[in-house]
């Protein structure tokens, strides 16, 4: 169980990562249009709705690939919680928690930008991200066995063998 909740976190932190990369490269090579289906709505989550939609359907590819993207991130970030639910280690269930609750408030705030087109979006959807990345380095390092708590006569793989006389 612990093996499979570390390789999760591990692996939502490269999905993150490429997901930032790919942010990055919608932010310097893609031209959102000031108008598409969900710009400038009167109301804020049903032009999200539309406005992805309209990412996914008819965006540029690098758009296309981050939306999509996120959507896996989310999908990914509640299987990393479910998997720390059932460990019933409180500290993994609140990095898990932190961590999904960060994704998807990166991905309301990618909706905003494309409603809004406010840079201040782009910078709360990095700041999330940041706290996502944070949250599952957090799992991880809470997953490490410390020393006292490892079996007698184990060893660390770092340390040396006993002489033996």
């Amino acid at each position: 169980m612990r093996r499979e909740l570390r390789s999760l976190f591990l692996g939502g932190l490269i999905l993150l990562v490429v997901q930032f990369l790919l942010g990055m490269g919608v932010n310097l090579f893609v031209t959102i249009p000031l108008t598409h289906p969900g710009a400038n709505p009167p109301e804020y989550f049903s032009g999200v709705a539309q406005s992805v939609t309209w990412a996914i359907l008819h965006g540029p590819i690098l758009l296309i690939i981050h939306a999509v993207l996120g959507f896996v991130l989310l999908a990914f970030g509640i299987r990393i919680l479910i998997s720390a639910i059932r460990s019933r280690e409180r500290g993994l269930i609140i990095a898990a928690s932190i961590g999904a609750v960060a994704i998807l408030g990166a991905g309301f705030n990618g909706g905003s930008y494309l409603n809004y087109h406010e840079d201040f979006s782009s910078m709360i959807m990095a700041s999330f991200f940041a706290i996502a990345v944070v949250a599952y380095v957090v799992g991880m390092f809470l997953m490490v066995e410390p020393e006292s708590q490892l079996p007698r006569g184990s060893q660390t793989p770092d340390a040396p063998s006993p002489a033996r006389p």
